[in-house]
């Protein structure tokens, strides 16, 4: 409770009975019983006389009845009065009668509602303000409306009882009968029961400045609308029941049989208990007189700073705020006041443990972070949240306190980090506060200021982000780390994460801020761990297989200890579908794994060459001669452990790694198109007689690889074959492959070590006839030897004739068909030449417009007559309606002449 009003003594032990009281102005209106009414002057007071009262007039012919209630029109200078049971309108100066309303003989009460209307132009001839008038007589309420001087009548409304109150409320009126309350529409008389007046048989009404009522039933205040709906969920509960209401904007006033009581509707609050004897009658206009029949009493409003002071040291905030909207101040100042009492009011709702609460206002204040946050223990260093002023020491929270607390923290530092993520966004964001006048420097001073604030300002969100969810759900933590725009203080989050052993977000940590070298050393001390999620070297591997080429150093480095304890996972490191991986410097990579991990050699280059299609040729040299190195170890050892007499297996087709490494050998040899040949071949031996071959058909020496298949190995097929992959019609050196495979078999080349071969006469003539389109006749008659008949070679002749006569024959359909083609372009040429144009002067181009003149222009079918120039940038043909030229010419779709 705090003090609202206070009250001073203006009329005491009167020697009439008080009936009724109005004011307006500085004036004070008392009726009486014995018809007597005073008019009193009531102002400040010198020394120790708070207000001087002066009786100005005292007309004790205003009625021979007791005036029972008095209501002022200052504006129309009318003072309407009931006595006598009717009602009177009189002066407000002299008092005197103006007219008596007879029709409201045995009136009981009367309700006054004023409106100030605003006229739509100076012509409007409704008057500026509104005056309505409700009687109530017995069972009827009689309506009256001031126009042109005098009361005019309206439409009476009846009535279940007779009225002893009556309050207009907007359209309607709200009459309070002896056991209930009613709201009646004026415009239809159409009646609402509300609710029961309670056991105090009397009705008690007041109104609110928006137009709600404020309905008594004992000692309980219903609040509802000017439609009698309720708008309150609460009630004003009295400590006994009101005998009159009034309403001081924030505050309602009872009379109380003892009190006058004070009260809030929102928060519902009692404020103040003036204790004051049997006070009856309260009245406001410039100021508020509450009487008893004999005494009458000023209520003085405290200043609002002043209460607004009391408030907040019984933390009323929400009051406290009420009251700041009615200062009268500027409204910087005004603003001012309400945020620091809503931070009051936010940090007294922290210490009330109401932290959701607490941190939405604190948000809605846009309080800097930091300020918030150390309300809460060891989440900012202790040395900084010392220098953090308060109104009062933060409150100690328990554990069960502070996670609740945490997660309220949570979502404030969230959507705080939200708020400042789109605020760099903005482009304008850091141009709030420049001013025009400021030269160039000093803005850019300023935004370099504004922007390392934002950016220690999410540093201090996001890290405290990170405690807040060790301490309510470590699963969050890692999701944080791995945002792009992740801004945690790297030497604080180290220190948290090492305490509580989250070594696993330890690593992203590091990853995210670059910290790379830091993260792998911590790998590999945990690698070596029996337990936890870091053991092993599963997550060494995944880490440097994202590092990418900048780091190759560090890639090498830790890679090692992978390749040499785990040569098939650390191989992964270099051949891992990923564009960081696929990007590593291949030649280096290679370097690194040919001395840490050589038996990885093959591996990765196979890797390289046939997945990621490398094509260097180094590379493909390389392949080659580690799979000739391995092939020839195996070698010896296969042929050493071969039982005497035993033949060996065709080359490729050895038993284990030996057949499957050759294998690969000769179809790298016979695939590939990027190894070097020439340097290849010094390194493999005579005895690699598949290996050779295929190396001296790449490099174009066709008949010492034949010698080889033929003299050697003595495989017709294989030849043959051989001859099929290399022949090549177009290509010097390969259209005679043919010709080299019928020399061989012709004229047999002595072999040191071998026997002289002897021709193979049969074997020729059967290669002449079979490949005889691909061998040159004239080469092949000249290697024939001389004693061949010619019956052997007559087929072989025959069919060269056939082949020569059908191509020949071929070449004449096709000379023919060229020429009747060439005939039907020829006809229409000269169909379209012979059609006449008629060219004149006027006749203009239709995509430049100028005149065709002596021009050279195009004709188009369409009619249409271009410039040469304009038709070669068309996209489409011209039609009538437009043209649309390009910026590139491109073939016409249409035939187009030239002249």
């Amino acid at each position: 409770m705090h003090d609202a009003f206070e009250h001073a003594v203006i009329l005491e032990k009167l020697p009439l009975q008080i009936e009724c009281i109005a004011t307006f102005g500085d004036n004070l209106l008392v009726g009486t019983r014995q018809g007597h009414l005073l008019l009193y002057g009531v102002k400040d007071g010198t020394g120790d006389n708070r207000f001087e009262v002066e009786l100005r007039s005292s007309n004790k012919l205003f009625s021979k009845k007791p005036i029972l209630q008095l209501a002022v029109v200052e504006q129309l200078n009318l003072l309407i009065s009931l006595s006598d049971n009717v009602v009177s309108v009189h002066t407000l100066e002299t008092f005197a009668l103006k007219f008596t309303l007879h029709k409201t003989k045995a009136a009981t009460v009367f309700a006054v509602d004023m409106k100030e209307r605003k006229q739509s132009s100076v012509f409007d001839p409704s008057p500026p303000l509104e005056l309505k008038l409700c009687v109530a007589v017995k069972r009827k309420l009689q309506l009256f409306s001031w126009r042109n001087g005098e009361f005019q009548e309206l439409e009476d409304l009846l009535l279940p009882d007779i009225a002893k109150s009556v309050v207009w409320s907007k359209e309607s009126l709200c009459v309070g009968f002896k056991r209930e309350y009613s709201l009646i529409k004026t415009s239809t008389g159409a009646a609402t029961e509300l609710f029961s007046t309670g056991r105090h048989l009397e009705p008690t009404i007041a109104t609110l400045p928006s137009g709600e009522l404020i309905l008594c039933r004992d000692d309980i205040s219903i609040i509802t609308d000017s439609e009698g709906k309720k708008t309150q969920k609460q009630t004003l509960t009295w400590t006994d029941t009101p005998t009159e209401l009034d309403y001081v904007e924030p505050y309602v006033i009872g009379l109380l049989p003892r009190y006058v009581e004070i009260r809030t509707i929102s928060p519902r609050a009692l404020i103040q208990s003036i204790e004051l004897p049997k006070p009856r009658y309260i009245t406001q206009g410039k100021h508020m007189y509450v009487a008893s029949t004999s005494h009458v009493w000023r209520l003085i409003p405290v200043s609002i700073p002043m209460q607004i002071q009391q408030l907040l040291q019984d933390k009323q905030f929400s009051l406290a705020l009420m009251l700041a909207d009615m200062v009268v101040e500027p409204e910087q100042e005004k603003a001012k006041r309400k945020e620091s009492i809503q931070n009051l009011f936010a940090f007294d709702m922290f210490c009330q443990k109401r932290f959701d609460d607490s941190l939405q206002l604190f948000a809605q204040l846009e309080t800097d972070p930091t300020q918030v946050i150390g309300l809460f223990p060891e989440l900012l260093p202790s040395e900084f949240r010392k220098q953090l002023e308060y109104p009062a020491p933060p409150p100690q929270l328990t554990a069960g306190e502070l996670e609740k607390g945490c997660l309220a923290l949570v979502e404030y530092l969230t959507q705080k980090r939200n708020d400042l993520i789109k605020s760099a966004d903005k482009p304008d964001s850091l141009q709030k506060g420049r001013s025009k006048a400021n030269s160039t420097e000093e803005n850019s001073k300023a935004d370099i200021k504004a922007q390392k604030n934002i950016m220690h300002r999410r540093q201090i969100i996001d890290t405290t982000l990170l405690k807040c969810y060790l301490q309510t759900n470590d699963a969050l933590v890692a999701p944080l780390l791995r945002l792009k725009e992740n801004n945690c203080h790297v030497e604080e989050c180290e220190r948290v994460l090492m305490r509580t052993k989250k070594y696993n977000e330890l690593v992203i940590l590091y990853q995210t801020k670059g910290l790379h070298k830091k993260a792998l050393d911590l790998l590999l001390r945990q690698a070596q761990k029996s337990s936890g999620l870091l053991k092993g070297h599963q997550r060494t591997v995944q880490y440097l297989q994202h590092l990418g080429h900048e780091h190759l150093k560090l890639i090498f480095d830790f890679s090692v200890w992978v390749l040499k304890a785990h040569p098939d996972d650390g191989l992964k490191i270099f051949t891992e579908d990923l564009p960081e991986v696929e990007g590593l410097p291949r030649d280096k990579v290679l370097s690194h794994i040919e001395q840490n991990a050589k038996q990885l050699t093959i591996r990765y280059l196979e890797h390289i060459i046939f997945l990621w299609n490398e094509s260097k040729p180094e590379f493909h040299n390389k392949l080659i001669n580690s799979y000739r190195e391995k092939v020839q170890v195996l070698t010896r050892e296969y042929l050493d452990s071969l039982p005497e007499g035993d033949e060996p297996f065709p080359p490729g087709s050895e038993p284990g790694e030996l057949g499957e490494l050759r294998g690969r050998l000769l179809f790298l040899l016979e695939t590939s198109k990027h190894y070097q040949a020439q340097h290849l071949l010094t390194h493999f031996p005579e005895t690699f007689y598949h290996e050779r071959a295929l190396l001296l058909g790449r490099v174009g020496r066709h008949e010492e690889a034949l010698a080889i298949y033929i003299h050697v190995l003595r495989d017709a097929k294989l030849a043959e074959e051989y001859c099929h992959r290399n022949y090549n019609e177009g290509r010097e050196g390969s259209k005679d492959v043919y010709v080299s495979l019928l020399r061989m078999y012709l004229e047999p080349p002595k072999i040191s070590g071998k026997e002289n071969m002897k021709p193979s006469i049969v074997v020729a003539l059967n290669v002449l006839q079979e490949h005889r389109q691909k061998i040159s006749t004239a080469k092949a008659l000249e290697l024939l030897p001389s004693s061949i008949e010619v019956r052997e070679v007559y087929k072989f002749l025959l069919n060269v004739l056939k082949d020569k006569e059908k191509k020949r024959k071929d070449c004449q359909v096709l000379k023919s068909l060229l020429f009747a083609e060439h005939l039907q372009v020829q006809e229409q040429r000269m169909h379209y030449q012979g059609h006449k144009i008629l060219l004149t002067d006027e006749r203009a181009c239709r995509v430049c417009h100028k005149k065709i003149g002596n021009s050279a222009f195009a004709y188009y079918p369409t009619g249409e007559i271009l410039h040469y120039y304009c038709c070669k940038n068309l996209t489409s043909p011209p039609s009538s309606e437009h043209t649309t030229p390009r910026h590139s010419p491109t073939p016409e779709d249409n035939l187009l002449q030239r002249y």
